[in-house]
């Protein structure tokens, strides 16, 4: 028969896994801590870093996207505030509050013609237009920009469409059905009824109801002056042709 511990045994088992807890607890401390120190150095030689190559961090776009890339590896966020070490170091923040301002006023600009969703290639362009050489802008600091703007509650986000990235600065709900069609319109800028039909296997009513609903809130535009008559909807937020936007 086998015996039972006595209470000796028991008592040496519970010190047992004390003794084990406060090892392990002990072991976490010291990795916390030593993890502490590594980040503490890591933003060390991140500041000396940043003071350094501070001209190619503010001209060249790449060169600020990979910047941007080794502070969120050790916790820092330029963009956090505009007062500060970092703000008063490279002026990141000043340039990303520019580059927001901008974006609204192109969006705001090009809205009558696109329906507040322009293609993220073309608001680059057209930023590049209004900004000299020594202030490049690059697709990741348009995203950056806009990331700000939309905590801001300003409805500014940037979607998926396909292959193609737009930014939306109206709060339209875009649902499924017209991200198919207007990811459908990304090879000739236009889609028809018949085309919508054939290629997405919808009914007419669908197809119609989701091309008159992308009308109504002012994404699409209507071309009816072609001789086999089929109406074509345009969708300048994917079409190849940019949008001309005067300096302001």
């Amino acid at each position: 028969m086998r015996r039972r511990p006595g209470i000796g045994g028991l008592q040496t088992a519970a010190a047992a896994r004390d003794q084990y807890r406060l090892v392990g607890e002990n072991v976490a401390k010291i990795r916390t801590d030593m993890m502490k120190e590594q980040l503490a150095t890591f933003r060390i030689q991140l500041e000396e870093f940043a003071r350094k190559h501070k001209n190619d961090i503010r001209k060249n776009p790449a060169f600020r996207s990979q910047f941007h890339e080794m502070c969120a590896k050790v916790g820092v966020d330029p963009l956090a505030s505009n007062k500060g070490f970092w703000a008063e170091l490279l002026g990141i923040g000043d340039f990303y509050y520019e580059l927001g301002v901008q974006i609204v006023e192109i969006c705001l600009a090009t809205r009558p013609h696109n329906g507040g969703l322009i293609n993220l290639q073309e608001l680059c362009i057209l930023l590049r237009q209004r900004k000299s050489d020594r202030e490049a802008v690059s697709e990741d600091d348009c995203l950056r920009a806009i990331s700000k703007l939309k905590v801001l509650g300003s409805g500014f986000e940037v979607i998926s469409v396909g292959k193609k990235k737009l930014v939306r600065s109206v709060p339209t709900e875009l649902n499924k059905d017209h991200n198919e069609i207007l990811e459908l319109a990304q090879a000739q800028g236009f889609v028809t009824v018949e085309e919508v039909e054939r290629r997405l296997s919808w009914t007419s009513g669908r197809a119609i109801d989701a091309l008159d609903t992308l009308l109504d809130e002012g994404l699409a535009m209507i071309d009816d002056g072609h001789r086999d008559r089929k109406r074509r909807y345009w969708f300048p937020c994917v079409s190849s042709n940019s949008t001309p936007v005067a300096d302001t």
